[in-house]
Parts: C-alpha cells; structure tokens; sequence
C-alpha cells in the first residue's frame, strides 16, 4: 500500500486536542498558524473590528480574498479590542485556556499591551509562545520594521542571487516573498519541538523566531564562501537552455547524469575529455560545456528535449506557469489541493506538502466570516458579548 493510500482513511488529526492563538498579521504567521491548523489544532484567529489587511488582498470575489483564505483557511475568527481591558481580559481567560500564542507584531507591542509572554505566563505556565519578527526580540535592529522584500536585501540573499546573473549588475525586483514563508516553517518546526520538550518538562516557553536568520539559511554555500577571503571557484550555473521553441532546465550535479547528458547529446568523447571529465574540470569550464548542450538543444522541441532527457535519467524540466504547474497529474495523485468555500464561492487552496501514514494532514473545507466565533468564544471564557469594538488603529499600529 502507498502512502497516499494510507493517507486518504487517516482521520486521525496530529494535534488534534490543541488550542492557539493566532494574533499574527500578512503571511508569515498566518502561514504558521495554518500549518498548525491543518494537523488538527484548533487556532483562534484574533482580528480588530476591520480585519486585518490580507482579507483586501486579490483575488477578491464578493470582497472575499482567496490569498487571504490560503493563509487563514481552518480557523476560527473573533474580534477583540485588545487595546481595550476589555479585550486584555479576554486574552488572558484565553491563553489560560491555550497550548500555543502565536504572534508578528513588531517587539514590544505586545508587551505594551501586557500580553507579552512575561505577562501570560502566571495565567499559564505550558503555555508555548512564538515571536515571529523581522530581526528577532532583541538587539540594535530588533524595533525595525521589516517586510519580506527588506529582509530579502538585508541578508544578503538579492545580492548572492544578482551574482548568478552574468552581466547584471541590478539586484531583481522582489514579487515572491520566500522570507515570509521560510520563517512561517521554521516557527511550525520550533512549536513542534517545544511541544515535545513540553511532555518532558510540562513547562511552556517563548520561541523568538527572525525573519533574517530565516532567510540566512538560504544561503548555504554563499554562507560559507563568506568568510574567507581566498575566493572560492566558479560555481556550476545551473540556468535556461535554449530549445528550438523555448526553454528548458538541466542539471548536472552527479558523475552519472554527467556522462548520461554526455550520451544524449552526442558527445561521449566529452566523458574524457580534460575539459570536463572531473567536477573542478567542468565548473572551470561550465560555460563550454553548455554551448555544447545547446547545440544539441536547439535543433529540438521542448517536449522532444525532455523526452530524451528523461529517458536518460536527466534531471531536467520545462519552465511552467503556476497554472502550468498545479495542472501537473503528479498534484492530481498526491491530493496537492483542497476545495475552500467562503462568502465568495469557492476556490483551492495547497494543501501541507508532506503525507504522514498515521495522520491526516488536509485542511478545514470552510473560512469563517470576520468575528463568527466571537460571541460563543466569549461565552467559553465567561464574558459577556456586549463590549464595544470601536475602529481605528490596529494593535500593530499602536
């Protein structure tokens, strides 16, 4: 039996029987807290009376986002004026009642608002905290601000990326923000790890998760090439190749796809040959090595490219569209995508990118509707639902 099969008569629920709290804001720890959310956990989002500002992001349909259910799919919602006692009453009935809190404002909002984890941990001490920042909770750069585009510069990694580009001499534009979702994995991995530590110790404790480190260990090799000043060797770029209709990638990163791409293309004699018959050989010689391949690459198709190519046993792919990709059969087998409905219809979501055997790790089917859950949360923890939530300034701007 496969493990999708196993998978799809799991009902089982990993962290099924754990409550959170999700004060956070935009995609990085949304995307947390919906990582939690689809292992089963029940994650309380906490908004003011407008929303937070994703729910306005496209696509809109009937002034519902779909990126905003992506991230927030599975939750519960409530309303709270946190700046208000009211509101910080509610909180701490709350997190008496709470696993894990998870929250991005910048440092030291929550304290002012005393629902920093100092603050909550009397109310409950296996309570687990994560601070998702851009730079951490403390430190000389901990109070700036910071969004996934900043963080993409400061840490180097626009800058590593622009010297992969042969005669660039302009970082790329930032559309893509890998550091909001990097950071959001890591504060998942950090909250299963105290959870664990949880069961040894009954002890909660506070996770300070940056966005900076986060995005740091992209940069493995470039990392390490960092801090030496002999300059390393020319790095194999692995980029384009050019077909007689488009593009396609190829990687060589093995002795064995070497001499495979070697045999396709026509070449065996390269196999020996100085120029490339040793990995230093051929990252010295990388640029001769693809001219080599595009001779053979352009006199075909794409398709008749990657058929040979595959055959062989070479890594290679066409460049897609998203859309190309999420039409991919592989995605149809392994269940990629789930159908969402909220106010505005329906739409898909991507599901966890891992299948566990012994757990269901799809998500909630439904989005709640700004402050649903309000009044019975309320109720839960003895408050009356009549205090006002007045509008005007978020707690992340206050």
């Amino acid at each position: 039996m496969q493990l999708a099969d196993k998978h799809e008569r799991t009902t089982t629920k990993a962290f099924a029987g754990l409550r959170v709290l999700d004060f956070s804001t935009t995609i990085a720890g949304p995307h947390c807290a919906r990582m939690l959310a689809d292992m089963g956990a029940e994650v309380i989002k906490i908004e003011t009376d407008g929303g937070e500002t994703m729910r306005t992001r496209p696509p809109l349909r009937k002034g519902c986002s779909t990126v905003f259910g992506q991230l927030n799919v599975g939750k519960k919602s409530i309303v709270l004026d946190l700046k208000s006692e009211d509101g910080n009453e509610a909180v701490r009935r709350l997190a008496a009642t709470a696993d894990i809190l998870v929250e991005n404002f910048r440092p030291g909002v929550m304290r002012r608002l005393r629902l920093d984890f100092d603050s909550l941990r009397p109310f409950n001490p296996k309570l687990i905290y994560c601070s998702i920042s851009g730079y951490g909770q403390t430190g000389p750069s901990a109070e700036l601000p910071a969004y996934a585009p900043v963080i993409h510069a400061a840490s180097g990694y626009d800058m590593a990326h622009l010297a992969y580009q042969p005669g660039r001499n302009r970082p790329d534009y930032c559309g893509i923000y890998h550091a909001d979702v990097v950071t959001g994995t890591y504060g998942f991995g950090a909250i299963a790890a105290a959870l664990y530590q949880r069961t040894a110790t009954g002890l909660g404790q506070h996770i300070d998760v940056s966005m900076l480190e986060s995005m740091l260990t992209l940069t493995v090799i470039e990392l390490q090439s960092s801090q030496f000043a002999v300059k390393p060797p020319p790095r194999p770029m692995f980029g384009p190749t050019e077909t007689a209709n488009g593009y396609v990638m190829i990687t060589v990163a093995s002795e064995k796809t070497f001499q495979a791409l070697m045999s396709v293309i026509g070449r065996p004699e390269w196999i020996l040959d100085p120029r490339f018959s040793t990995y230093g050989a051929r990252r010295d010689n990388w640029a001769d090595m693809m001219d080599g391949v595009e001779r053979w690459s352009r006199q075909l198709t794409s398709d008749a490219c990657l058929a040979a190519l595959g055959e062989a046993g070479v890594p290679a792919s066409a460049y897609r569209t998203v859309a190309e990709a999420l039409r991919d059969p592989q995605l149809e087998h392994r269940n990629a995508l789930s159908a969402v409905e909220d106010e505005g219809g329906s739409f898909q979501v991507l599901n966890l990118p891992f299948r566990m055997s012994g757990a269901d790790t799809s998500p909630g089917n439904t989005m709640a509707v700004l402050g649903e859950h309000t009044p019975a949360v309320r109720a839960e923890v003895g408050l009356a639902d009549d205090a006002p939530i007045p509008s005007g300034k978020t707690a992340a701007e206050g």
